[in-house]
């Protein structure tokens, strides 16, 4: 009898347990979808303040919108035009510091300042928030500041600070509603510029449709739609939408997901017959039965769990992903009916970066965050699993003939939002290859080998990208493997050179030092350039070798011109991931040399990854006494900020801005502008890859200290470099014609 009691005790327990389950999970899953849609909207308007930003903190706008005067061709083409077509602004305002308006545009033309006192009462509360800076009582319902979420990086603001306020929120306009932004005007360089109260640009964006579709689609919740009237309709769910001026807007409605409707249709009822069978079937012997088995049952399906998952991230491992791939492969229905399957290899960039910065805590919560991120993105039937380290792999099967860009788009968007790592928001990025099969292999050993060979490719390509595999994939990866190969021998067999290109003096026209450069004759393919064989060194793991390997040379060959300062590149790889000060002060101790000689060459792209590491970096080679300069100023990310914050002792002008001279104003503009800015902190200013006269001259005009190029000489041996200083002379380029000095000057 009690026996009985309990079994039937039980049964009722759970039958609520599961009934709560599949309630909860339903309302669950509602409030995370409703939070969703909140979190995007909040986004948006943190996208729109930024794409204000882009116009709004810079120098060029305080000078061009005054009381006196307003450029109206600059505030249509880079506030008017710029936003409404570039962004999808509806209205663009421009307000004094009284808050009178200068310019407005919309409608597709640039319409009377007058049309924005239509709109003064309603964006009245916005305004006065921005006015008053944060923390000031508006009567518009708080938004969290998302868009101050997203500045981390934008460190170097000089016209920021109390000056730099923003506010947005989600009203009525006329009846519709729509994202209102407010950014203050604000340089970003010469903070000298802001006379008192910064001008205000003002912006509205329509929410259409359109607007709540994207965010749909965005969340995976493609039927997002804002209607007038709440929908009724089973699994329909309609969530008020009020403004932050309090004025209902509508309704938003969404088909939810109801991952509990299982528990209570199908799973209910069917556990409340097996508590009545259970109840009728013999308490003592039957009861024992059941319990023995399902504890092995349950042994059982753990250790099978534990063996194809993996610890940390909870997803399938290697091993229960190939088994996926071959079951798919092989099946009959595939076979007869040529389903396709498309495979994905994820590799997170720049990984191991983190680890060595942040610690390896941090790199094991942020594999558990992006396989949490892409099981979001995912589609029920595509299987994600971990392979290890920072490598993911995804099958999609079967999948159509845009299944593999469909999956490219789904995993690129994981990676758009930061990721919250140990309490900091970091932005990572992954690189993917990508492979079909049949077509690509017919094992799932073959399969995620090309898929793996496309990775490479996307990561040789600049990483940040989709790569599809192609059979000319498999043959430049033979070819890279054979280059890597035959440049580990020529590093163990010191088959490499060094080759020195002179640096002159503007003033004086001496030769005042020498670059060096690394040249690799191949075997079988002949002169090699450092381009093509530097990354195969990089993705090889060589570059740490092959940079001491530079430097112990170039200290070997600068005894044989004692009065002259040798500059040598070095990898962001030498700075970020090796012992660089204890490798320089063997080098300098084993030499004799005097450091003072040495300029350290740094690429722009150390400066967009500089950590505390590499800072600390600098400042150690600055105390050993080499000098150090920024190459290729302009190349890729150039920032003058850069010549604020570090303290270099050159600048080196990329070859492409000394070739435009004769051309392109704006290259004139920015050197000129470097030049003022880099002599006034003291630095020398080298114009790289002169090849003419004219360009010498006109790089002397422009203020730089030191030229070189092929104008004077190419790259030299050691011993050339020898006898190229015993016969060089001083060269003085002829002076250029007096009005295209004037041009210059002017």
């Amino acid at each position: 009898m009690t026996i009985g009691l309990a079994t039937a005790l039980f049964g009722i327990i759970l039958l609520a347990i599961i009934a709560y389950a599949g309630w909860w999970s339903n309302e669950t899953t509602v409030e995370r979808e409703r939070n969703l849609i909140a979190n995007a909207l909040n986004f948006r308007v943190a996208r729109m303040l930024s794409e204000q930003k882009s116009v709004a903190w810079w120098d060029e706008p305080i000078t061009k919108f005054t009381d006196k005067n307003v450029d109206l061709e600059f505030a249509d083409n880079e506030f008017g035009i710029f936003l409404t077509e570039t962004y999808g602004h509806d209205e663009v305002h421009v307000l004094n510091a009284e808050d009178r308006p200068l310019y407005s545009y919309f409608g597709g033309k640039r319409q009377e300042p007058s049309a924005f006192e239509s709109r003064r009462a309603i964006l009245a509360p916005v305004i006065t928030e921005v006015r008053g800076g944060r923390g000031t009582h508006s009567s518009l319902r708080t938004r969290p500041d998302t868009f101050s979420e997203l500045q981390s990086n934008y460190k170097v603001l000089a016209g920021g600070g109390e000056a730099a306020r923003w506010a947005g929120h989600i009203v009525s306009v006329d009846g519709r509603p729509a994202v209102v932004t407010a950014m203050t005007i604000v340089p970003n360089i010469d903070m000298s510029l802001l006379k008192g109260t910064p001008n205000l640009l003002v912006g509205i964006k329509y929410i259409d449709n359109a607007f709540i579709s994207e965010i749909g689609r965005s969340l995976l919740l493609n039927d997002l739609k804002l209607e007038a009237q709440p929908n009724t309709r089973d699994g329909i769910f309609s969530e008020p939408f009020v403004g932050d001026d309090g004025i209902p807007i509508g309704h938003l409605t969404w088909t939810t997901r109801r991952p509990g409707q299982v528990l209570l249709t199908i799973i209910l009822p069917l556990v409340a017959a097996g508590v009545i069978g259970v109840g009728l079937m013999s308490r003592t012997v039957l009861g024992r039965l059941t319990g023995t088995s399902a504890a092995l049952a349950h042994s059982e399906a753990q250790a099978r769990h534990e063996a194809k998952h993996d610890a940390l991230s909870g997803l399938p491992n290697r091993v229960h992903m190939i088994e996926k791939i071959e079951a798919f492969l092989h099946s009959p229905v595939a076979k007869r009916t040529g389903q396709r399957a498309v495979a994905a290899y994820i590799d997170i960039d720049r990984f191991k970066d983190i680890n060595d910065t942040l610690g390896h805590e941090a790199g094991d919560q942020l594999i558990a965050a992006v396989a949490q991120r892409l099981v979001g993105r995912l589609r029920p039937h595509d299987f994600l699993s971990r392979f290890g380290g920072d490598e993911f792999a995804i099958l999609c099967a079967p999948a159509g003939h845009e299944a593999a860009a469909t999956l490219a788009r789904r995993i690129a968007q994981a990676f758009e939002s930061p990721f919250s790592v140990k309490g900091q928001n970091i932005r990572v990025t992954a690189s993917i290859g990508l492979a079909i099969a049949p077509e690509n292999g017919t094992t799932a050993d073959e399969l995620m080998r090309h898929a793996d060979i496309a990775l490479y490719e996307a990561k040789n390509q600049g990483r940040d990208r989709a790569v599809m595999f192609c059979a000319e994939m498999a043959e430049q990866v033979e070819h890279r493997r054979s280059i890597e190969l035959a440049l580990r021998h020529a590093l163990e067999d010191d088959a490499l050179d060094l080759h020195y290109q002179p640096i002159v003096s503007c003033q004086t026209g001496a030769v005042l030092g020498v670059e060096a450069l690394l040249r690799w004759e191949h075997p079988v393919y002949g002169e090699m350039s450092p381009a093509d064989f530097i990354p195969i060194a990089e993705n090889a793991g060589l570059l740490p070798s092959l940079g001491e390997w530079v430097l112990n040379c170039a200290m070997t060959d600068a005894k044989k011109w004692p009065k002259l300062e040798v500059a040598v590149n070095l990898s962001p790889v030498q700075i970020r991931h090796v012992d660089l000060e204890g490798t320089l002060r063997k080098l300098v101790a084993e030499h004799d040399i005097d450091p003072r000689r040495f300029t350290l060459e740094i690429t722009e792209n150390v400066m967009l990854e500089a950590t505390d590491r590499v800072n600390a970096v600098l400042d150690v080679i600055r105390s050993m006494g080499f000098k150090t300069a920024l190459d290729d100023f302009g190349t890729g990310y150039s920032s003058l900020s850069y010549l604020c914050t570090f303290r270099f002792d050159k600048i080196k002008i990329d070859r492409s801005f000394v070739a435009r001279i004769s051309e392109i104003d704006t290259s004139r503009t920015i050197i000129k502008s470097v030049v003022s800015l880099g002599r006034g902190l003291g630095m020398s200013i080298i114009a790289e890859g002169v090849e003419t006269e004219f360009e010498a001259e006109m790089m002397t005009q422009f203020g730089c200290t030191e030229l070189q190029g092929f104008y004077f000489s190419p790259p030299l041996s050691a011993e050339g470099m020898v006898d190229f200083l015993r016969t060089y002379r001083p060269r003085r380029p002829a002076s250029v014609p007096p009005s295209l000095r004037a041009a210059i000057n002017g």
